[in-house]
């Protein structure tokens, strides 16, 4: 029923956006998406073609790995409290987000190649990993297979299937109203205009009703993480890369990682990352977990306590 809602409304939506006024709203949103992300990023060449990153703030240096959906804008959001405690903030746009290339083989496993190229053209031997929901593969994978260049390694609300099963199944409905709003950027305007709190459960995995419970930081926040979505258009590779190796029984061999771990998720979270994050505690040889009451994917409510303690945990933690 929520599903057949959710595409009902995007349709009415965009019957509205067929207007001036929606035509001109439509405009106005892709412009300011534009400007948002224009200038604000560097590219260089590696093996797997362009990568595009961005660097924020002063301090030990922390590499933030975005999630599905975001880019390097969304990895320095997830991060701007760890900016502001001190950190500065390496923030790359993964295979197919963005002005990031898209090889043939686009896997975690690759991905941490190609960002470890990054570190060595930025002059970083040795730094604190953090990867968010699907990115939290690539993090992973950075730890196992490069074990000098990971300090400390951070895993929050961890997309991957640890079990068999998808942790996202979606209705044929659903995969049809997903496909239609992530290949159009008119189709997803419609979605984030008139369905909002549909998309903040849907796509985030979040329960719209903690909006009305958390701080207005807070939900400028979550406003932040949605409007960062937009434009669709230059991510739809790295969304559908990301559904296919979030959904596959993983590869990672996360009992190898020898770096200091923390792993972080919400018992809410609608992709059932808590369930994850603990069987990668088991996985992970002395990793730390903490699991936040509520939250959802986007771990509304927590980011002060996020970053409280991804910074007491690298703090605190020796370098092995």
């Amino acid at each position: 029923m929520m599903a057949r809602r959710a595409l009902l409304t995007v349709l009415a939506g965009l019957a509205v956006a067929g207007g001036a006024w929606g035509t001109g709203a439509f405009r106005a949103t892709m412009a300011g998406a534009e400007t948002r992300i224009a200038r604000r990023s560097s590219i260089i060449a590696t093996r797997a073609g362009p990568l595009e990153y961005a660097i924020a703030g002063d301090g030990p240096p922390l590499m933030m790995i975005h999630g599905t959906g975001g880019g390097f804008d969304q990895g320095l959001l997830f991060a701007h409290g760890l900016r502001d405690a001190g950190f500065q903030i390496v923030a790359p746009s993964r295979f197919g987000y963005l002005r990031s290339g898209f090889p043939d083989d686009a896997s975690p496993a690759r991905q941490a190649d190609v960002l470890v190229e990054l570190l060595d053209h930025l002059g970083l031997r040795r730094i604190a990993i953090a990867g968010g929901s699907a990115g939290a593969l690539t993090a992973a994978e950075i730890a196992r297979r490069h074990p000098d260049r990971c300090a400390h390694l951070v895993l929050i609300v961890p997309a991957a299937n640890l079990t068999g099963r998808d942790p996202v199944e979606f209705t044929a409905l659903q995969r049809m109203a997903v496909e239609r709003v992530l290949t159009s950027d008119a189709w997803f305007w419609g979605f984030a205009t008139f369905a909002p709190d549909i998309l903040l459960r849907t796509l985030l995995a979040t329960d719209p009703a903690l909006l009305d419970r958390v701080s207005p930081e807070e939900r400028r926040r979550a406003d932040l993480i949605r409007e960062g979505l937009t434009p669709i258009s230059r991510k739809t590779d790295g969304l559908r890369n990301d559904g296919f190796w979030a959904g596959t029984p993983t590869e990672t061999a996360f009992e190898t990682i020898a770096a200091p771990t923390l792993i972080l998720s919400c018992e809410d979270d609608l992709f059932g990352t808590a369930e994850t994050a603990r069987l990668m505690a088991d996985r992970i040889p002395d990793a730390r977990l903490v699991v936040y009451p509520d939250g959802g994917h986007i771990w509304l409510g927590h980011d002060a306590d996020l970053t409280r303690d991804i910074g007491a945990f690298i703090a605190g933690s020796p370098t092995p």
